[in-house]
């Protein structure tokens, strides 16, 4: 059985369009310009493995035909990769159990104080979510396949995010703007780096098109797919300017890990 890798939103914060219409310099008649924000799940036959709950998740999983979560794993505490957690509670319905949840520690005072009826029971209603500490490696068996994440601090502006490599083969780093010299070497020998790329002007918190142009002349991934993808980054322009090894990434973009 295939692992597969999707990226369910590849859009910034505000997505694309925003919630006024505007598209910015992005073709409203191309398909892959509408951008929904950053989400991704791994999945193979008998497992989804969710990353991050944005604000879109209900359409993401609804239009990929994913009908079920087992675990969720946070990049970080902003609200386009949190305010969606509430629709996991069908989750919780639909299993009978807490979903397993982990995050890094300040992710997770985020979560406890912003969301805390997810994860305490109330009077009203039972928690959902059972909140797990971030490990650097987690593994799960399924059958005659394993699912690894390797978990490590990068930079995003004034914060740390978590990027996630899979299987040694598919790093994602949905939002950063620096790798920490002691953790280059992991982005080495890649099949996949999927990777912020915010827009084309220099940003404080995400790296931008120069940026990714030459932190692939350094890692050579074999291939790289940007994500967090704002309103000016058009879809064919984008691609125009890039080179073969790199492309941009679109809604419910599978790769095969």
């Amino acid at each position: 059985m295939a692992i597969k890798f999707t990226i369910l939103g590849c859009g910034s914060s505000l997505g694309i369009p925003r919630i006024d219409g505007y598209f910015g310099k992005c073709d409203p008649k191309n398909k892959k310009n509408y951008r929904t924000r950053c989400c991704a799940v791994i999945s193979n036959k008998k497992i989804n493995i969710l990353i991050d709950t944005s604000p879109d998740i209900k359409t993401q999983l609804l239009n990929n035909k994913i009908k079920n979560i087992d675990q969720v794993f946070y990049t970080h505490p902003h609200a386009d990769q949190t305010h969606g957690i509430n629709e996991l509670r069908v989750f919780y319905l639909k299993n009978k159990f807490k979903l397993p949840v982990y995050a890094n520690k300040e992710t997770s005072k985020y979560l406890l104080s912003t969301f805390k009826y997810c994860f305490k029971n109330t009077l009203d209603y039972p928690a959902t979510l059972n909140l797990k500490k971030l490990k650097k490696k987690h593994s799960f068996d399924y059958g005659n396949e394993k699912i690894t994440l390797e978990s490590f601090n990068v930079g995003h502006g004034l914060i740390d995010s978590t990027c996630y490599i899979v299987n040694n083969k598919c790093a994602y780093a949905s939002d950063i703007n620096k790798i920490y010299k002691k953790d280059l070497h992991k982005f080495k020998n890649l099949k996949y780096l999927i990777v912020d790329c915010l827009r084309y002007k220099y940003h404080p918190s995400h790296f931008n098109f120069e940026d990714i142009i030459n932190l692939v002349k350094i890692i050579k991934p074999n291939k790289t797919i940007l994500t967090n993808l704002n309103n000016e980054m058009d879809y064919n322009f984008l691609k125009k300017k890039l080179p073969k090894n790199i492309i941009p990434a679109y809604d419910g973009l599978n790769l095969l890990l």
